[in-house]
């Protein structure tokens, strides 16, 4: 079963914002270990998944369905950013 025109428009729209706020980052410095930064990438997905969880529509399997995709694309766009910190920190 197709998910929502509404809910896609939402994980769109979602992915867009969260793939601002990746290549917005700047690595710190002095930088903190990879698994931190993993862990602040897991905080920033569940924000997003929060906030757009008040925003889905339909009955609750579909919000459900849309919010797990919505949490895989977050996890895809996620993975590149992740191995360039990992690679910015084998340069440090």
């Amino acid at each position: 079963m197709a998910l929502l025109q509404a809910n896609k428009d939402l994980i769109s729209t979602g992915m867009k914002e969260f793939s601002v706020l990746l290549n917005q980052q700047v690595f710190p410095n002095p930088p903190i270990p990879a698994e931190a930064m993993v862990t602040m990438v897991d905080d920033w997905v569940n924000f997003y998944i929060n906030y757009y969880r008040k925003q889905m529509v339909g009955e609750q399997q579909e919000q459900e369905r849309a919010l797990q995709e919505l949490q895989q694309e977050l996890n895809t766009l996620s993975a590149p950013f992740l191995a360039k910190y990992r690679a910015f920190l084998k340069n440090v």
